[in-house]
């Protein structure tokens, strides 16, 4: 008796449980970090297969003698023709360019700086550039303008703004303009020399 009535315990677990086991697993739908994961690492593959990135590092010697005087940054030639690797349908802006656009504002372009904000407060930033960190908001240009200003704490870029995207070394900034791009934006550009560039060229300096 006592062994009939373990099975007619049993058997209904064990049917339960095949049941569940023969159910399909369900479908994954892939996030937006995922995306910028993929875009910032693909980003980051053509900047370091890139022309430019070949000519830095076939032109930049070592040495181990101890230097004589105070370590300078040391100069990097960026170019505004785009390598060709490049997505083409980013607008490229060179320092020059760039520091024009500053000097005489358009209220139809808006620059964002793609680092994250404890860079921003050690740095400073590039003059009327807006903050949008792409690592750690990948989602920002998908959300509602509602939710984004709460975020941000100020309104979202309209869609028929033109975006130039800049961050620390251009890799991020590439990927923020990828992003925005699937988006909505038509109209993006990029700063490929970004912050180490304007830095270097002695471009003005805006702390928040």
């Amino acid at each position: 008796m006592s062994t009939r009535r373990t099975l007619q315990t049993l058997l209904p677990r064990a049917q339960r449980a095949a049941a569940a086991a023969a159910l399909p697993a369900p479908a994954t739908r892939p996030s937006i970090a995922i995306a910028f994961s993929r875009q910032y690492h693909d980003a980051q593959s053509q900047t370091l297969q890139g022309p430019l990135y070949k000519h830095l590092t076939t032109t930049t010697t070592t040495t181990t003698q101890k230097p004589t005087s105070t370590p300078t940054l040391q100069k990097r030639a960026y170019s505004s023709n785009p390598p060709a690797d490049h997505p083409p349908s980013s607008k490229i802006y060179d320092f020059s360019s760039l520091q024009k656009l500053i000097a005489n504002p358009s209220p139809k372009i808006t620059i964002i700086d793609s680092r994250e904000p404890g860079e921003l407060a050690q740095t400073g930033h590039i003059p009327s550039a807006i903050n949008i960190p792409v690592t750690t908001s990948p989602d920002s240009f998908f959300i509602s303008p509602e939710e984004f200003e709460d975020r941000f704490g100020f309104p979202r870029p309209p869609k028929d703004q033109e975006l130039i995207f800049y961050c620390k070394a251009g890799v991020r900034s590439r990927a923020a303009a990828q992003l925005a791009r699937q988006a909505g934006w038509e109209k993006v550009g990029e700063y490929p020399g970004s912050w180490l560039d304007w830095f270097e060229k002695g471009g003005p300096v805006e702390r928040s």
